[in-house]
This record gives C-alpha cells, structure tokens and sequence, in this order.
C-alpha cells in the first residue's frame, strides 16, 4: 500500500487526541510519516509534534475520503464516535484504510460490525474499537490466557482495581451521545456482540449490587469497564470459533473498601439518573466539556490493575496479571491506542492479522501483550 503517510491521529486537538500525538511523538520509530488531523490547522500547528498537518472535517465525507486516501493507519480520538467516528469508518472501508479508535460502546460497534464486517474483511481492512482502557487489557489478556490454554479458554473471570479513572469531555460526551440514542437496553444484552445462537448462561449477565467476596477479601461491585470488556472478550472469541463465558467485577480490597465501593456506586447513580433528563445532560457538559479532562498531577496519580482467571472445560487454569500506573481512562487508554497505531502503522509489522471489524486481539493477537509491557502495561 503506497500512501503519502503511515499513519494519521484524528482529532490530535482533543483532550486525549493531543496526548495520543504527543506519545507518537516520542515513541515513534524513525521513518514513521504520520500525520496529525482535525478542523483546525492553527490549533494543529500549535501541537508542536513535527508531524505533518491535515485539515479536515469530520462532518464533510469528502475530506475524510481524501484524508483515508493518504494514509495506511488512522487513529480516531474525537469522540463521539457514533457521531465523528462512523463517517471516517466509512471512508476508511471505502478507501482500504486501517480504522482504530477507543470507543467501548458495543451497541455503536454492533452497527459496525452489521454494516462493515463483511466487506472490511473480504478487503483485509482492520476496523479496531476498543483501543482504550475499553478494552484492550482485558481483551489482550484473555488472549494471553487462551493461548497458555492451549486455545480452549472456557471461562474467563476478571478482578479489576484502579485508582482515578476521571472522566475527561469526550468520555462525558460519548454518554450523553448514548443516552440521547437509547442505547442502555440494547447494551445490557451481553451476547450483543457474540456468540449467537444461545441465550445466557448462569452468571454470565452483568453483574449487579455489591458483595464481599471472603477469597478475595475484597467487595466487589460491577465494574465501569465490564459491559465493554465482556464484550470484546465474546466477541473476540467468537471470531477464534470459541464461545468463552466471562464476567467482571471492580474489586475494593478489605472491609475499608466498603466506603470508596459505596461511594462509587452512589456516584454512578447520580451520572446515570443525569443522564436521562435532558437538564441532567447539559449539566454534565458544562460540568466536563470537550477538551477538558483532569490535571496532569490527577492522571499521574491513577493506576490500572486487572488480573484474570481463565479455565478451560477441563479445569486447567491461568492467571493472567495486566498492571499500569496511571490514569486508566487518560494514560493506560492514550498508551494502548497509541501502541496500537504505531503497530499496525509499522511497515515492517506483519499486522493486522486479519480484516473486518476486530478487537485488538483478533487485529494484532496475543504477542501484542509483550508490545504493551514494553510500554509500561505490564503483562504477566
């Protein structure tokens, strides 16, 4: 593929996007041509990353087919991406463009998967959502887990512990976005993604409430991450021919943990009462605007923990252990994206592994674990 670039970030304005294209900055290997792209050429020009500048608007389908015509890899930060992403994928697809962004919203990636699978696939385009913190660890590591298995992982249970995860104005307005299109119902479904032909299976629903696990000493409540982790990790394994059954909690460790789990569940209740009044909407936006996000020293300050046990039919186990400091929803999601990108964007790399609209597992396989330790994920 002969293109005037190797990779494009899209929205590199943005809260996240400015962070992704300043990581490429620093990571980049020599050679890489990339690119960085919005609607704003002097908003652009101030990033000082030295890349290349595209202007382009991601209402006009025209400048995203030819911004798609001049590269191999994009990366989409500008959220929402129902809204800023789907017309990219479009021209993406149209024009044999490998597509990744870091949307967790599965009934959005549902449409996708209905509308570009096939022909994404036909074209050996990679089309990869869930290129953030939702859910690249948990996807990558249940394909770690599968392949010390043996390839027959049949259950996978995932523990997970962070420390920040502050919502920055394009995660803010992602929810809003599917709110306002009544996507809650459809995403509770948790074979929304795969495997088809079965209904769920005891303890394989979201979880709800809170419980103190005496093992793990630890309460456990549902986790912000799970509906779109247990989704990718279905969909991916559908797409291996499996049918792998899993569920995930947020744990807060020991009796002391009842306040912070306590505190959570009440604070997302509040976000999900605001969020189905068109007040409470516009509250949060002013609150959490595009572009906004938390401090420096905030995101710093956060890390990331998930580990995950994997069984096969037969009983044999693994354990696999993803760790990150940082803030999840800012750093650990900037730096799996990022990875992702430069992966794919590698000339010499022979990915993606296969076409159509793929998490990161199915797109880059199980050695992209090493990748991602490299960079600070670490996997053991």
């Amino acid at each position: 593929m002969n293109r005037e670039f190797d990779l494009v970030v899209f929205g590199a304005t943005g809260f996240t996007g400015r962070r992704a294209a300043e990581y490429i900055r620093d990571h980049a290997p020599a050679g890489l041509r990339w690119a960085v792209a919005g609607r704003n050429a002097e908003r652009l020009a101030q990033l000082e990353t030295g890349a290349a500048v595209v202007v382009a608007d991601a209402t006009d389908p025209a400048q995203l087919t030819a911004l798609a015509a001049r590269t191999r890899v994009v990366l989409n930060m500008a959220g929402p991406f129902r809204q800023f992403g789907d017309p990219l994928v479009d021209a993406c697809v149209d024009e044999g463009t490998h597509y990744i962004d870091i949307s967790g919203e599965v009934s959005r990636i549902r449409e996708l998967i209905d509308r570009h699978h096939a022909v994404a696939t036909r074209k050996g385009v990679a089309i990869v959502p869930f290129g953030g913190v939702s859910s690249t660890p948990a996807d990558i590591a249940a394909a770690v887990a599968d392949q010390r298995l043996g390839g027959l992982l049949h259950t996978a249970s995932l523990i997970v512990r962070i420390r920040g995860g502050m919502f920055n104005g394009g995660t803010v307005a992602s929810m809003i976005e599917a709110s306002e299109n009544g996507d809650d119902a459809e995403e509770r479904d948790p074979l929304l993604l795969g495997p088809e032909g079965r209904t769920p299976r005891p303890g394989e629903k979201d979880p709800r409430g809170m419980t103190f696990d005496r093992r793990l000493r630890a309460w456990l409540v549902p986790s912000p991450m799970g509906v779109s982790d247990t989704r990718a990790i279905r969909l991916a394994s559908s797409l291996r021919g499996q049918d792998v059954t899993v569920q995930e909690h947020l744990a807060f460790d020991g009796w002391a943990g009842l306040f912070p789990a306590v505190q959570l569940q009440a604070g997302l209740a509040v976000i999900a009462a605001l969020l189905k009044f068109r007040r409470g909407r516009a509250l949060l936006s002013r609150l959490v605007p595009p572009g906004n996000g938390p401090s420096e020293e905030q995101i710093a300050q956060g890390f990331y923990r998930l580990d995950l046990h994997g069984m096969d039919a037969r009983g044999s186990e693994t354990v696999v252990h993803v760790s990150g400091a940082g803030d999840p929803a800012n750093r650990i999601t900037v730096t799996s994206a990022a990875e992702i990108a430069l992966n794919m964007a590698d000339p010499a790399a022979p990915v993606p592994l296969r076409g159509g609209v793929v998490p990161p597992s199915i797109a880059l396989g199980a050695s992209f674990a090493e990748r991602l330790t490299s960079a600070g994920i670490i996997f053991d």
